[in-house]
């Protein structure tokens, strides 16, 4: 496996969601999902009320995380540094059925989406290309510097 696809999944492990993109009925869109790493392949949990898996079942789909949510003060994120980073993976897509071993891994799902109750559908995701993007900040920079 290629270094920059191993840190990424390095990096994936360390958040829980992140965004599935692709296109439906050629127009793009996003959808969230939950994600855990299962023998190297990236596995998706999405609401399957949107009918989002059925699209994607196939297709080629970009699958990409961050931690900008931890993004502090001046842009920096807290702890470990203060480097941000986003992975992103591109792969086909296809519907698959964990064995409940494996659907533990990603916890307990939200009650409701859209006030719908929850129901799952799993996608599999082989990458066939990842990268990673790192945001490092200098500690001497002042905050706000915009020369």
């Amino acid at each position: 496996m290629p270094f920059e696809e191993l840190q990424a999944i390095e990096l994936l492990g360390r958040v829980r969601y992140g965004r599935l993109a692709t296109s439906m009925r050629a127009l793009p869109f996003l959808s969230v999902a939950r994600h855990v790493v299962i023998d190297g392949r990236v596995v998706l949990r999405m609401h399957s009320g949107f009918g989002y898996h059925n699209a994607c079942d196939g297709t080629v789909v970009a699958y990409g995380a961050d931690n900008f949510s931890t993004a502090g003060p001046g842009g920096c994120g807290s702890g470990g540094g203060g480097d941000l980073w986003a992975v992103q993976f591109t792969g086909t897509a296809e519907i698959v059925h964990p064995t409940p071993g494996q659907r533990e891994l990603f916890g307990d799902g939200p009650a409701l989406v859209n006030g719908e109750p929850f129901a799952p559908a799993y996608l599999g995701l082989e990458p066939h290309f990842a990268s990673v993007h790192t945001l490092n900040f200098d500690a001497s920079q002042p905050i706000g510097n915009t020369a």
